[in-house]
């Protein structure tokens, strides 16, 4: 009997994707929490699984040659999963090649970026003491700003990042994008970024997959215990 997939997750970007991409291939999946505000990432079971102490990870027990496997790298997860059922990584070599060099972009470039804008912009300066950074906010806003605008100019001549199709590039770059306006971006110089967040954000699979444990993202700039956790902690 097939098992689910066991998927260990919070409600961040990084975790979107993957859940995302489970609404979309349709696959069974059995959700762990993990708290990454409480300390859950640095725990020993998990560690065993992603030993980056980062989640998204999986295991799926049905992996090659029926053997059972844990993944850890949101981009590392998409690449397998889309593998594993032929599915949004594109028909040809030519679209595998788009698929993976935007996912690529993604992994190195916008999700760092992101990442850390909304850092030196939202939390840093709520905490404690506050760390307001100007040169910080400057680098990250800007060169976020810049990086949408190689996704808007993708965009003009394509429907989706990756050609006219759907792919596992859409759903790593749509959850970090999702958050401009926390990024301090503007999109009226962005029409076609601003077309495709909406008929990407439309897509049942991608509802499902954001709306997933919602209830449970808390708000980092008020919560001083996880600022502590996920700021603070040493290695």
């Amino acid at each position: 009997m097939t098992k689910p997939i066991d998927l260990y997750y919070w409600p961040t970007p990084n975790g979107w994707k993957i859940t995302i991409a489970l609404a979309e291939m349709d696959l069974p999946y059995t959700l762990h929490m993990v708290n990454i505000g409480a300390g859950d990432q640095f725990k020993p079971d998990f560690l065993k699984i992603a030993p980056n102490n980062r989640m998204p990870a999986i295991v799926d027990h049905n992996g090659p040659d029926g053997a059972p496997v844990s993944i850890f790298e949101s981009g590392a997860i998409l690449q397998y999963l889309a593998r594993k059922t032929g599915q949004f990584c594109g028909g040809t070599e030519r679209e595998r090649i788009a698929v993976d060099q935007w996912l690529m972009w993604q992994m190195g470039g916008l999700g760092p970026m992101a990442g850390q804008a909304h850092h030196f912009l939202k939390y840093a300066p709520a905490m404690d003491p506050p760390n307001d950074l100007p040169y910080a906010k400057d680098r990250y806003r800007n060169e976020t700003a810049r990086l949408y605008g190689v996704l808007d100019r993708q965009l003009a001549d394509n429907e989706f990042v990756a050609g006219d199709f759907f792919s596992i590039a859409d759903m790593a770059i749509w959850p970090w994008a999702s958050l401009w306006e926390g990024q301090q971006q503007v999109l009226d110089d962005k029409p076609h970024m601003a077309r495709w967040l909406e008929t990407v954000g439309a897509r049942k699979g991608v509802i499902a997959g954001r709306a997933v444990a919602a209830e449970m993202r808390s708000n980092l700039q008020s919560d001083k215990k996880a600022q502590d956790m996920l700021f603070k902690r040493k290695p």
